[in-house]
């Protein structure tokens, strides 16, 4: 089991491919606000409504200065599909070796129908402009996390 990260922590740096295959970096949004964000598998239900809800967001948050990447151990080519069936405007990144999920601690046991499994646990990262970790919050529910995180966040639709 990895570490988890708590609010203070530098968030662990990353480069991943995105679902075109171009190289994104955490570094690559020094100066604004990052909510990073980890599920489990594209195309499927949860994971669906989760980005289906960034997607939706992703005007008001980045007018409050916020920046979204979705990261899942999926390949850069599901990813795509993924995008393209769901019209999602969120930033996907493949991450297949999971060395990012795990420096996130969003890779490890979890209980699923009431088993010990092990894989992604659903996370969500706000990360600041200097890449310090603001909020870490672990096992978040795919439905109504978004608004829950907007309204944690003071970021409210006008």
């Amino acid at each position: 089991m990895s570490e988890r990260l708590k609010p203070g922590d530098t968030a662990p740096a990353f480069t991943l491919p995105d679902a075109d295959g171009k190289q994104v970096s955490l570094a690559d949004h020094a100066g604004r606000k990052v909510i990073v964000y980890f599920y489990p598998a594209a195309l499927t239900p949860g994971c669906t409504k989760q980005a289906c809800d960034f997607t939706d967001n992703l005007e008001l948050l980045a007018g409050a200065g916020y920046d979204v990447l979705g990261i899942s151990p999926d390949k850069p080519d599901k990813l795509d599909r993924f995008r393209d069936e769901e019209s999602l405007k969120v930033t996907l990144l493949a991450d297949p070796d999971k060395e990012v999920l795990q420096a996130y601690g969003a890779f490890g046991e979890k209980t699923m129908y009431g088993r010990t499994v092990t894989g992604v646990i659903r996370s969500t990262f706000v990360v600041d402009e200097e890449g310090k970790v603001e909020r870490a919050l672990y096992n978040v529910r795919a439905t109504g996390h978004v608004a829950k995180l907007l309204k944690d966040l003071g970021v409210a639709a006008v």
